[in-house]
């Protein structure tokens, strides 16, 4: 291993460090040095402390290093996740020096280091060979690269994230604890992956585009005299909803009958019964989850004492947990190469479901504060509503890892949670009069993803 590979290596493990630190400086109201350095530090000796480790146990105890990483990663940042989500919804304010303890620091730490241990192991069987001195000196010279890019890299983390926090301080800890649970679920399915699928980046930066079309609908609410009309609305609830409906007949149902087992019945049979399951699901959800739908004042659910905002923050919710099992399937889909889905169709409906997000968000940040709740707060209520996309996105990414075969019975399944989400949420097009421009927005939305679908 070269110069060049060593510095390449370095910055992709310092990865996850640089996305935690983004998250410490989101929650951090007023940033000083100290805070930068005890991140930089923390990860950056981690980071060189693992591989140095693992360098010195060899190949002895790889087998047992590979089996307890990744779900000790996955635990310790999961917990670390939930809890500043758990935070972002209490009423209590929270000490900043909380968030640089040294509890905290250290789980964090180990988290985002543990997978280095099996770097450490490799520089045994691959030596590192940057500088023209022994193998020992080379890999203490490897570690000690690690360490400071990743001190570099972490340092700038939490500075960059805090220039996004202090603009938007009630969405960002909720983001943050998402991105956490998310990277935690990252590791695990990596380790899961027999197939070694999770290498490709290029299908978990997709799996989190929806998250980022979400922020933006949300981040909506900042902009200065600036309110969506009532025909403006009409015609983003039209294309999202045309969007959608687009995506469940030709991105779910469509490609799931191919993938059906025909050798024994007619695969109209089995995609029917998943369609109707989806359906199904979805319903129980709509009826047992207390929920407003925006603009409309429409409240469906049992009879609860939540808050307004919450409620129309939970109709989002619901909406988006279908959009996240046919997130998840499609891209089990591109992880096996399965053969009767085009390799782009991925990054289509990937993009397609962020579109379509930027207005759903939007209808719940601007009704909340319509009803006189903050811009902090309102956007974070909007951002809150789109978190469910990456988390179930991952979750049905390993149970279609785990059963394979699995995978056209759950994209039968999201065609028709979606489509049943669709419809129900049809009276957000209502203005009270012609809604033409809602009906030729749906059409606008199905059409262009239908056509991006089949040119793919």
């Amino acid at each position: 291993m070269g110069l060049f590979e060593l510095l390449l290596l370095s910055v992709g493990l310092a990865m996850d460090a640089f996305a935690v630190s983004i998250c410490k400086g989101l929650a951090v109201k007023k940033l000083t040095i100290k805070e930068s350095l005890i991140c930089g530090i923390w990860f950056g000796a981690f980071q060189g402390i693992m591989p140095f480790i693992g360098y010195m146990v060899g190949s002895r105890f790889e087998k047992w290093i590979s089996i307890v990483a990744p779900w000790v990663a996955f635990i310790l940042l999961t917990m670390i996740g939930v809890n500043m989500v758990r935070e972002a919804f209490s009423d209590e304010d929270e000490e900043e020096k909380a968030d640089f303890d040294v509890k905290t620091m250290f789980m964090m730490a180990v988290a985002t280091s543990i997978d280095a241990l099996a770097v450490g192991i490799t520089f045994v069987a691959v030596p590192v060979n940057a500088i023209p001195v022994g193998k020992f000196e080379n890999m203490l010279f490897a570690v000690v690269t690690i360490a400071v890019i990743t001190f570099i890299i972490s340092a700038a983390g939490v500075k960059i994230g805090n220039i996004f926090g202090t603009r938007y301080k009630s969405g960002s800890e909720v983001m943050g604890g998402v991105i956490l649970i998310f990277i935690g679920l990252k590791t695990l399915i990596e380790y899961l992956d027999s197939s070694n699928a999770m290498s490709d980046s290029d299908t978990v930066f997709g799996m989190l585009i929806p998250l980022i079309g979400t922020v933006l609908g949300a981040a909506s609410v900042y902009a200065k005299k600036w309110k969506p009309s009532d025909k403006l609305r009409v015609i983003m609830a039209g294309a999202s909803g045309g969007i959608m409906f687009s995506i469940s007949v030709w991105g779910m149902i469509e490609p799931a009958a191919k993938g059906m087992d025909t050798s024994r019945i007619p695969a109209i049979v089995p995609l029917f019964l998943s369609f109707c399951l989806g359906v199904a699901i979805q319903f129980m959800l709509d009826s047992i989850v207390p929920h407003t739908h925006a603009f409309v004042e429409i409240t469906e659910g049992p009879e609860s004492e939540l808050k307004a905002e919450t409620k129309m923050m939970l109709s989002e919710v619901i909406h988006h947990i279908p959009e996240g099992i046919a997130l998840g399937a499609i891209y089990a889909a591109h992880f096996m190469k399965t053969e009767w889905i085009p390799a782009s169709t991925p990054l289509f409906l990937a993009l397609a479901i962020a579109i379509q997000n930027f207005p759903e968000a939007l209808f719940v940040s601007f009704p909340v504060f319509d009803k006189g709740i903050g811009k902090g707060k309102s956007f974070f209520m909007g951002v809150v509503s789109g978190a469910p996309v990456p988390l179930a996105a991952v979750f049905v990414l390993v149970m279609v890892l785990l059963v394979p075969s699995a995978l056209p019975y759950i994209m039968a399944l999201a065609g028709g949670a979606m489509i049943y989400t669709t419809v129900e949420e049809m009276p957000m097009m209502s203005m009270g009069k012609e809604n033409d421009r809602g009906a030729f927005a749906f059409v606008a939305g199905f059409s262009i993803i239908m056509l991006l679908i089949f040119a793919s």
